[in-house]
Order: structure tokens, then sequence, then C-alpha cells
């Protein structure tokens, strides 16, 4: 015989099951839809169970009118606050998961770029350590004995070193900038003292290709907030690479200026262009695109270092430095070859 409680149940059950039912078909068809509808859905099913249950129990207990009234005005209003409450829940709820999905997309890509990395510098490390070893063993078994060669084989140890302890410094910074570890010290520095300074680092690299560097002095130069280190770093990471990819007996022209968006500074080489489908991944970490500037046959690399220049990780600094003064960094194909332009706050 079946007890008046189990008699209720029954009846909750059955009434509220096929609200259930149409509340799990109607979810799947918002499926991959607004995470707000979908919470609002589970709401409102919840609610919608919750008095159905009620008024099938009701007239089972033979509620008066009055009665009945009343527990569906109570349900009602429970009803309606909770889907107040969950329309905000369900914004919340989405803009987390977009953003964890934003997060992950970000991870995959920084680890993806991370082995990328890791893969090139390791082709790129083994032949110059390839060389010191053979150079090394050959003055170790005195096969090179005579001292002018002897010599040669000392400065080239030194350049190899030198390229070597160069592109891990480079690996560092760049490890840094990744990881979020940069702390930035702001002060106003002057972009032409800062200019002169670069051009004067990286003058004997451009006298030994015979490329002419010339600031442009027809405007006053402005001063920017920024860390003077760091600033100085990106200007000679842009001076290293035009350098790198324009033609002897070329110029590599700086220009700096100031417009309403703040200050700006313009590195432009005589490279002969990068093409327009690798441009938006010149600054990408360890990416050589293909062989599309004019120059020596030796340098047929865009935007990134040539085979000759080391680790690569020049451009890539530039813009997480860039980016870490919250300013931007831009390159365009203009004139005789490559125009890259960083812009910067001036207050």
């Amino acid at each position: 015989m079946i007890t008046p409680l189990l008699q209720m149940v029954a009846i909750t059950a059955g009434c509220a099951t096929p609200v259930v039912a149409g509340g799990a078909l109607l979810l799947r068809v918002l499926d991959r839809r607004s995470i707000t509808a979908s919470v609002s859905v589970v709401v409102l099913v919840g609610v919608l169970a919750l008095t159905a249950g009620l008024v099938g129990t009701s007239y089972a207990m033979f509620l008066s009118a009055h009665d009945l009234g009343v527990v569906l005005l109570v349900a009602g209003v429970a009803g309606v606050i909770a889907l107040l409450a969950a329309l905000p829940l369900g914004r919340r709820l989405a803009r987390r998961s977009v953003w964890q999905r934003e997060a992950l997309a970000k991870q995959e890509m920084v680890e993806a770029s991370r082995r990328e990395l890791v893969a090139w510098v390791s082709h790129d490390l083994r032949t110059p350590l390839a060389g010191l070893r053979a150079m090394a063993e050959a003055l170790e078994d005195g096969v090179v004995d005579e001292p002018r060669q002897v010599a040669a084989y000392h400065a080239s140890i030194r350049r190899e070193t030198e390229r070597l302890a160069a592109m891990v410094d480079d690996l560092f910074e760049l490890s840094r900038i990744q990881a979020g570890a940069l702390r930035l010290h702001l002060d106003a520095v002057s972009l032409g003292d800062l200019v002169s300074d670069a051009v004067a680092a990286t003058s004997p690299a451009a006298a030994a290709k015979r490329v002419r560097i010339v600031a442009d002095r027809a405007g006053s130069w402005p001063t920017v907030r920024a860390s003077d280190a760091e600033l100085s770093r990106v200007v000679r990471n842009l001076l290293t690479n035009a350098i790198r990819h324009t033609p002897s007996d070329a110029t590599v022209v700086l220009a700096a200026g100031a417009d309403g968006d703040g200050a700006w500074l313009a590195v432009q080489d005589s490279c002969g262009g990068i093409p327009e489908a690798d441009l938006p991944r010149v600054f990408e970490v360890a990416f050589r695109g293909e062989a599309a500037r004019s120059p020596r046959p030796t340098s047929g690399t865009s935007g990134a270092a040539g085979p000759d220049g080391g680790a690569g990780l020049g451009l890539a600094i530039a813009r997480g430095l860039v980016e870490a003064h919250a300013g931007e960094i831009a390159v365009e194909n203009a004139g005789p070859g490559c125009r890259f332009v960083v812009r910067l706050r001036t207050g």
C-alpha cells in the first residue's frame, strides 16, 4: 500500500520530470551559445520544476484556491529573484570563461614559441660550438703551430665566444620579458641623447659594411618617460637589424618626433622590403621568413637576423621591451626598405 508521503513524492517527480527534460533539451539547443543564457535556463528550469511539483501536490492535497495562490506567488517571486541573480552570475562566468580560454591559448602559443626557440637556438649553437671544438683541438694537437695561424685561431675563438655570450644574453633577456619579471624604472629620457649613444655603439659594425647612419635632425627630438637602459637596447637592436640587412654604400636613417599620441622614433633601412605576408610575423621569436630582402645573398632572411647575425632575437626583444613601456612597435615597407616605428608616452 502506497503511503501518503510516497504518493506526494511520486506526484512531485511526475510533475517536475517533464520540466527538467524540456530544460535539458533547451540546453542542448543552446550548446556553445551564451553562458549567461545557459545559466538562466538552469535557474528557470529549477524554479519551474519546483513550481510544477508544488502545483501537483497542492491539487493532491486539495488546497484551497487561496492557499494555492499563496504558494504560486511565493514560487513566482523566488523564481524572479533567482533569475535576476542568474544574469550577472552568468555574465561573470562568461567573462571568466573567455579569460581562461584566452589565457590557455596564450600559454599554448608561448609554449609552442618556446619549443621552436629551443630547437632553433640548439641548431644555431651547433655550428659555432663545432668550430670552437675544431679550433681548440687543432691548437691542442699542434696541427696549427705557425704563430700567425695560432693568432688567427685565437681571434676566431674570441669572436665566436663573444657571439655565444651575446646569444645567451639575448635568451636571458627574452626569458625575463616572457616571464613578466622585467621591472622598469621610468625617468625622463631624451631620444636625441639615446640615439646618439646607440649610433656610437653600432658605428663600427656600420663602418665595416660601409653603411651610413644618418640621424634626421629636422625637428626637435622629444623626451619620453622610459627606462634608459631598456630603451637604449631597443634602439640598438633596431639599428643592428637595419645595418645587417642594408647593402654596402646604402643608408640607415633615424628620425623622431611627437604627435597627439605621444612620441615616435623611426628607423628606416635599405633592405629592399619584406613580403607583405611576413610583416605581421617579423617580431615573433625565432621567425626567419623567406629570402625577401635584396642585399647580399648571405642575409636572405626577413625581419630577424640572418645566418651571420646570432640568435636573431633582437626584434622579439625590442617588441617585448617596448610593450613593457606600454608602447607600440610596428614595421612597414617604405622607400628603399623597411621602416620600424616605436611609439611611446611622453608623460
